[in-house]
C-alpha cells in the first residue's frame, strides 16, 4: 500500500525510534516538527523518515503541514510519543480501502492503569457525546489515529491550527457526507511529558477549541465542500440545537 504516516512532533527525539520503528513495510513517516528543542528533526532523519519543518505552534498547524507534503494515496495520523503502536495501522486502512469506510478512527483502550489521564478521558467522553449529536455517527473516542483517503481529506479544506483539527476533520466528514467508524486500537503509557492532554491546562484548552467548532457546525457556518465520491449534506438545521454538556468559553489564543 502507498500509505504516508503524518507524526506531528513536539520534543519526541525519545520516542520516534520506537514508533517509526513499528511502521509497516510501505508506510512512510512522515514527521512533523513543531518547535523541538531536543534534536527530534535529526533522530527522524537517522531513521528513515521525511522531516517537516513547521513553525506555527498548534496540532492542527502540525498536521496541515503534513498532508500538505504527503503524495501517498492514503494518509494517515498516529501520535509520536509511542502511546499507539503503528503496527495496528493496516486494520484501519483495510476498511478505507476496501471501501467500508471513508474514514477509520482507532478508538483507544488503555493497555495501563495511567495511560489516560482521568480529566483527559473524561474531556474525550463528553466531546464524544456532543460529537454523535452532532453528526449521527456511533463514536465513543476521538482518536487521534486515523487512516483517509488523501484526495477526500485534502478537499474537506480543513481550517482549524489547534487543538481542534482532529474534530474538525469528523464534522466536514460528516458535512461532506463521508461515513466515519472506529475500531479499537491499544493506548498506552506514553514516553515524555505530554503536550495537550496530559495536563489540566492542555485538557482545557483543547475542550474550548473543539467546543468552538461544534458551536459553529450546529448554527450552519461549516459549508460542506465537494468530496470525491460523496454527495455533500446541507448545512446542520439550526431550529433544533443540541444543548451543549461543556460551558461556552472565549478562545483563548496560543
Amino acid at each position: 500500500m502507498n500509505v504516508d504516516v503524518i507524526l506531528p512532533c513536539l520534543d519526541e527525539a525519545d520516542a520516534l525510534p520506537r514508533v517509526i520503528g513499528r511502521l509497516p513495510q510501505g508506510y512512510r513517516a512522515v514527521v512533523v516538527d513543531n518547535g523541538s528543542t531536543d534534536g527530534s528533526a535529526d533522530v527522524a532523519r537517522a531513521h528513515g523518515a521525511l522531516v517537516v519543518t513547521e513553525p506555527r505552534r498548534g496540532f492542527g498547524s502540525a498536521c496541515a503541514a503534513g498532508v500538505a507534503a504527503a503524495t501517498a494515496d492514503y494518509v494517515a495520523f498516529c501520535d509520536a510519543d509511542a502511546s499507539m503502536d503503528p503496527a495496528e495501522l493496516p486494520d484501519l486502512l483495510d476498511r478505507v480501502a476496501s471501501g467500508r469506510t471513508d474514514l477509520a478512527l482507532g478508538r483507544r483502550v488503555p493497555t495501563s492503569r495511567g495511560a489516560w489521564a482521568p480529566h483527559a478521558r473524561f474531556a474525550n467522553r463528553v466531546l464524544a457525546v456532543l460529537m454523535r449529536r452532532a453528526t449521527g455517527y456511533r463514536l465513543r473516542d476521538l482518536g487521534p489515529m486515523r487512516v483517509m483517503r488523501r484526495d477526500q481529506l485534502v478537499a474537506l479544506d480543513l481550517q482549524d491550527r489547534r487543538s481542534g483539527y482532529p474534530l474538525e476533520m469528523v464534522l466536514a466528514a460528516h458535512a461532506a457526507g463521508l461515513r466515519v467508524d472506529e475500531s479499537d486500537i491499544g493506548y498506552a503509557q506514553r514516553i515524555g511529558d505530554s503536550k495537550v492532554t496530559g495536563t489540566l491546562r492542555g485538557t482545557v484548552n483543547a475542550v474550548r477549541d473543539m467546543s468552538r467548532l461544534l458551536r459553529a457546525y450546529r448554527s450552519g457556518e461549516r459549508r460542506p465542500n465537494a468530496v470525491p465520491g460523496r454527495e455533500a449534506r446541507p448545512a446542520p438545521a439550526t431550529s433544533a440545537p443540541v444543548r451543549d454538556t461543556v460551558a461556552p468559553v472565549e478562545e483563548v489564543r496560543s
